[in-house]
């Protein structure tokens, strides 16, 4: 029988890399039922049956492929001129007007200078400034559980990421150099740390010596990967932004590639 073309993945929305997975389908009752992909996503049937059946396949493979797509944040870190300045998925800083969209987020409105509405994946969600990321894909309250971090060099070379401390949206910069995570007394206060509680730490910077407090965090998170109690020194100089130091990075192991940087849990 002639091979007939019944449709193409893209038509049904189904991403083909997911889909030339599933090569074939096969069915007995003496008749041939069977479905095949092409390299390039085409789908080729034979007869009325393997049509019905590619059908119903279809829809199972959409739903499949859903299911392993990955969770996407979403980070308001300022409002500018009623466009919400945002971070999506780790990337850089990107302004987006309202109606405009980036990287499948689409901002719906700005509410006073620290609120947007946002429509991702078709769902409807407010962001403020200095929340924790907003996603969707994952439950509510779910544990992360991830093993990699994967950082992109920005300006000057760089590795800079979005995350959080004991909950509290943060804004990270890797330090190498750095003994262990440090950070400013504003950031440690807006987070929410007794610092002066910690253990009092004398430290050399670029300025000379200043007097630092030593303390344990519960949580350090970045995207799907969670690290508990992280030694962290907070001092009273102010700094830009949280410095993921070796307390932190001795978790992992490193592996530099150009302006991308991969980080894989060891413990």
């Amino acid at each position: 029988m002639t091979p007939t073309l019944v449709t193409t993945c893209t038509a049904l929305d189904v991403p083909a890399p997911e889909a030339v997975a599933l090569r074939s389908i096969q069915a007995c009752a003496g008749r041939l039922v069977a479905a095949e992909l092409s390299p390039k996503g085409t789908v080729l049937a034979w007869g009325g049956p393997a049509r019905r059946t590619f059908t119903l396949l279809a829809a199972f493979i959409v739903v499949v492929s859903s299911s392993f797509a990955s969770a996407q944040s979403v980070t308001l870190t300022g409002i500018m001129g009623g466009k919400a300045l945002m971070i999506v998925d780790g990337s850089a800083p990107k302004i987006v007007a309202v109606g405009d969209s980036y990287q499948g987020v689409k901002v719906l409105s700005t509410q006073g200078g620290d609120t947007a509405v946002i429509q991702i994946a078709g769902k409807r969600m407010n962001v403020r400034v200095g929340d924790l990321p907003a996603s969707v894909g994952e439950q509510a309250g779910s544990v992360a559980r991830g093993d990699k971090i994967i950082l992109n060099a920005g300006d000057g070379g760089h590795f800079m990421t979005q995350g959080s401390i004991n909950g509290k949206a943060t804004q990270f910069m890797v330090d190498t150099g750095a003994t262990t995570v440090a950070m400013g007394a504003s950031d440690a206060a807006r987070i929410g740390l007794d610092y002066t509680s910690g253990k009092p730490v004398r430290m050399q910077t670029a300025n000379g010596s200043t007097l630092g407090y030593l303390l344990k965090l519960n949580s350090i998170r970045i995207g799907d990967v969670d690290v508990a109690n992280v030694d962290a020194i907070v001092t009273q100089q102010a700094m830009p932004y949280v410095l993921l130091g070796n307390s932190y990075l001795s978790r992992f192991s490193m592996r530099k590639d150009n302006s991308q940087m991969t980080l894989e849990r060891r413990y």
